[in-house]
């Protein structure tokens, strides 16, 4: 194989009661890259389109991830890199989680797929921390896995792949503001009463077992965050509005993707996600904030090969 062409899935992280530990990848919306084996050694990216992003490939999280690899393998080749981003980056949809993990992916084929899908976390990790400065693992592990995904621990790295009902549909609002993850991590507590991180707790085994059961009451019971929400919201203009907006056409619960401004709400079939999506377009068309929606289906498979010579 010289050529490959891949859809690297967005990713929403923290799944409302499951901050930095739960993620799911979505099929509506994605990166789509082509991998190129060159003779000559080391990584050049060639096109960038859809994101203003680096071409200096020690800084582009795509091409250290690549670079890495292929150092780690001893690689007697390099790869050439085209990356068509299919959202905004700082949408709170896992962007530079998507061009990472769809880098060690892609090298990885042309490597014979030496490395496992816990190896290219590691890998896609190390792109994470290039992009925005920490080794996160939920929306990579998410990307490379497909479904939902569990970090259990960072120590030693640890994924646990869960189930996906068949139903569970995901509606999004990405208003077209932007939410740094710097400043949406400062406005969390340090600390918090043990009695706000035992119902926490209970919510995170709740949405685990639910997705397990395919019961679709514990679910929505479990989409309860009262730890991160609460400080976060404040910095996604009429979050409160249309989170009412979603649950009041029927939606499981809704929350913040990742550390924002994404809000996503997760619902029972396609029929409801369509009115969910209909009374959140309601609820935010008059802010004079542009924004873009999608419904989706949680992307089972992860990554996708489109094209392979």
């Amino acid at each position: 194989m010289d050529y490959l062409k891949i859809f690297s899935p967005a990713t929403v992280a923290n799944v409302s009661c499951g901050f930095d530990s739960l993620g799911f990848a979505v099929d509506a919306i994605g990166d789509e890259m082509t991998f190129t084996k060159t003779a000559k050694k080391g990584v050049k990216i060639s096109k960038i389109t859809g994101a203003d992003l680096t071409y200096n490939v020690d800084e582009n999280a795509a091409s250290a991830v690549v670079q890495k690899i292929l150092k780690e393998a001893n690689a007697n080749f390099g790869v050439e890199l085209t990356i068509h981003k299919g959202f905004s980056p700082g949408s709170g949809l896992g962007s530079s989680a998507a061009s990472a993990a769809g880098a060690a992916f892609g090298t990885n084929q042309f490597l014979g797929n030496i490395y496992s899908e816990l190896e290219l976390t590691k890998f896609a990790m190390f792109g994470e921390e290039v992009a925005c400065g920490s080794a996160i693992a939920d929306n990579v592990a998410a990307a490379i896995y497909g479904g939902f995904v569990l970090v259990r621990s960072y120590e030693p790295l640890e994924i646990v792949k869960l189930p996906v009902p068949e139903k569970l549909r995901v509606v999004a609002i990405h208003p077209q503001i932007e939410v740094k993850t710097k400043d949406a991590r400062a406005v969390l507590p340090m600390e918090i009463p043990l009695k706000d991180a035992v119902t926490q707790w209970a919510n995170v085994g709740g949405l685990i077992s639910g997705l397990y059961t395919d019961n679709y009451n514990l679910i929505s019971n479990s989409l309860v965050d009262i730890i991160v929400e609460p400080h976060r919201k404040k910095l996604i203009p009429f979050f409160d509005d249309v989170k009412q907006a979603a649950i009041n056409a029927g939606a499981l619960g809704a929350g913040i993707s990742g550390s924002g401004p994404t809000i996503f709400a997760l619902c029972k079939g396609n029929k409801i996600a369509k009115k969910v999506l209909k009374s959140i377009e309601e609820s935010y068309k008059n802010t004079e904030i542009d924004f873009t929606m999608f419904i989706s289906k949680v992307n089972s498979e992860g990554m996708k090969i489109i094209e392979s010579k």
